[in-house]
């Protein structure tokens, strides 16, 4: 059924064409993911269909009792509303009903033995009742709470931009909607958050068209992506992963199409070189045709977005932290973290918001001073440093200046010179929009922007502070690609999982209350042995397995005999050997691996049985650790006696 179609869509930006009539109907309960690169009027489209920004051209139908609500990337919220007003905000029935009823327990709640409150109260209650109301402020609790979301009495104004856009997340999420619109929702949102949002979302009643660079929350929330692509919108039916093999399709389609286009032109311009005689209708009509195809033009993908800057040479000793501690604001944020950061490392920190993630990156940099601890940094280090938020760009600067202003030209890894111009096409800057201002860039555009900044200081070692925020699947996609080939070291903070899974090799945790824990894995290996560790943890009231020796299931008569049993002991005696020849194995597939080159099964097979080996060895190791304690009791046992 569908509830909004829109015909023959118009917009424009100075010169440059948005989106050119484009067409396309949204289903009740549909779930579509629009993307495309920065600048290409992505957010202007959810604005028109929000109805905050207007178009030249097309038409809106809907049915007259329809309601979009819109979460902008960049929430305005009213600095003197309280939170409680701000998340129930509307004109429905149902939220005025809510509204009044909180503010009605907010006021008996500071004073609880006012008869009047209490009175007041008990006529909300009814309200509620009238309007069925307790389902959606069940589900409105439950929004709240997982958004972090307490202290109702607390002006908008006074809060934090993550605060702000978790309140605006909320308001957006409660309002009843026939079509839900967000920007950027996953900005300022931790992982875990991510994840409860991807679980909420699967079960919302109304159609949802949502932007985000976060490709598992595209992926897994959408059902239909549509690809805004010069002008034109391409729609396909399917989640993220069907897109980029349609889209593969599309494209090998396109080429075939050129590729006949130019055939078709050689000949028509051989002919014309013949010298034939254009006299009769039949012969002028083939002439103009040889001109048209010579003016006809394809627009493809860009695919030559190019990272392929060269860095400076780096030593063996990068940077080493002891004990590093920090607070601010009396809350201590982190505590004696140590790390040894070499050569060609590739580490994630993660943690919830608010915690220190940031202000540890900043004190690696040397942009804050510990409280205590030292940070030794190699003498060949050259960091480039990508903040979140742009280093305040000089929005008077003309694009091609503020890129000069790093460097006026860099060399390849392979040695080749580039001039900034060249580099700003790499990276989708046409030399028609070189000359622009920064201030008429998209905030996408300027993150891209800043990024090639950063690049051009040829770095060894890169600082990231949240850099997928307002960065297109494709730029984000060759990004990876290029920190796949850069020698140096990458260190990033960031919530998109994504990205930490395809650049990642270990982790810094923060855990809370000032601990930061090492990881030596991406993050998806990290939160499969972190919910490992929950179900390790957890009260086990079934029976203990019968492979299990008997002394595990009965650990008080184990300190009480003070030996290993039968089973135990010959496992004790063969661990080590086992430990031994699994860490051979993998040796042996990762060398496999490398002479298997193109055989795609072979490679499949063997990424499989290396999976394999390395969860056989994690059991090896943990099972050696809990043999190891137990012979350790034993041994202190007999010295005691």
């Amino acid at each position: 059924m569908t509830i909004l179609s829109v015909d023959g869509l118009t917009k424009t930006y100075g010169d440059k064409v948005l989106f050119d009539s484009v067409s396309f109907s949204v289903s009740k309960g549909e779930r579509i993911g629009l993307i495309g690169v920065n600048g290409t009027g992505k957010s202007t489209l959810l604005k028109v269909l929000a109805g905050i920004e207007g178009a030249e051209a097309g038409r809106l139908d809907h049915a007259n009792d329809f309601h979009i609500e819109y979460l902008p990337q960049e929430p305005e919220l009213d600095p003197d509303k309280t939170v409680l007003d701000q998340i129930y905000d509307g004109d429905a029935d149902v939220m005025r009903t809510m509204r009044a009823y909180e503010h009605a327990a907010a006021a008996l709640e500071k004073d609880p033995a006012d008869e009047k409150k209490q009175a007041a109260l008990m006529k909300h209650q009814q309200f509620m009742d009238e309007q069925d109301a307790w389902d959606a402020n069940t589900t409105a609790r439950t929004v709240l709470t997982r958004l972090g979301i307490t202290d109702f009495a607390k002006r908008t104004g006074e809060l934090s931009g993550g605060q702000k856009k978790r309140v605006a997340i909320a308001r957006a999420l409660i309002q009843p909607a026939d079509i839900l619109i967000l920007d950027e929702p996953t900005n300022h949102l931790d992982n875990v958050t991510i994840e409860w949002l991807e679980g909420f979302l699967a079960q919302y009643k109304g159609a949802i068209i949502l932007v985000t660079h976060d490709r598992y929350f595209l992926n897994r929330v959408t059902s239909h992506i549509f690809e805004l692509d010069h002008g034109s919108l391409y729609a396909y039916e399917g989640n993220y992963e069907t897109y980029l093999q349609k889209r593969a399709e599309r494209e090998e389609q396109a080429e075939q199409q050129e590729a006949k286009h130019r055939n078709i032109l050689r000949r028509e311009l051989a002919w014309l070189k013949r010298g034939a005689k254009a006299r009769t209708t039949k012969q002028k009509a083939r002439i103009q045709r040889a001109e048209d195809l010579q003016e006809q033009s394809f627009t493809r993908e860009k695919k030559d977005l190019d990272f392929s800057i060269g860095s400076h040479r780096l030593g063996k000793k990068v940077i080493e932290l002891n004990g590093i501690t920090k607070s601010l604001g009396g809350n201590r944020l982190f505590e004696d973290v140590d790390c040894l950061v070499i050569p060609g490392d590739r580490i994630g920190i993660i943690g919830p918001n608010g915690t220190g993630k940031s202000t540890l990156l900043n004190v690696i940099a040397g942009r804050l001073e510990a409280d205590r601890g030292t940070v030794e940094t190699g003498e060949t280090v050259r960091i480039g440093y990508y903040t979140q938020d742009h280093q305040d760009m000089e929005e008077d600067l003309r694009v091609i200046e503020y890129i000069k202003e790093a460097a006026e030209v860099v060399y390849t890894s392979d040695g080749t010179l580039i001039t900034a111009e060249q580099m700003l096409e790499r990276f989708m800057f046409p030399r028609s929009v070189q000359w622009n201002v920064i201030r008429r860039l998209s905030g996408g555009e300027r993150r891209r922007l800043y990024l090639l900044r950063v690049l051009m200081g040829e770095p060894n070692v890169l600082f990231l502070d949240e850099p997928t925020n307002d960065l297109d699947t494709q730029t984000l996609s060759i990004l990876e690609d290029y920190l796949d080939q850069f020698p140096g070291v990458v260190i990033t903070v960031s919530h998109d999982r994504y990205f930490l899974d395809r650049v990642v090799g270990r982790l810094l945790v923060f855990t809370g209350n000032g601990r930061v824990e090492p990881y030596y894995g991406n993050y998806s290996e990290y939160m499969e042995s972190d919910r490992a560790r929950e179900v390790r943890s957890a009260p086990d009231k079934s029976s203990a397995s019968a492979s299990e020796p008997a002394a595990d299931a009965n650990p008080d008569q184990r300190k009480k005999t003070k030996k290993l049993s039968y089973r135990e002991q010959q496992e004790w005696n063969t661990i080590e050997d086992r430990i031994s020849a699994l860490e051979e194995r993998l040796e042996e597939i990762a060398s496999e691996i490398t002479d298997a080159g193109s055989d795609s099964v072979k490679v499949q097979e063997l990424f499989k049985e290396q999976q394999n080996t390395e969860d056989e060895l994690e059991q090896a190791m943990e099972r050696w650790t809990e043999l190891s304690e137990i012979v350790e009791e034993i041994e202190a046992g007999k010295q005691n006696q």
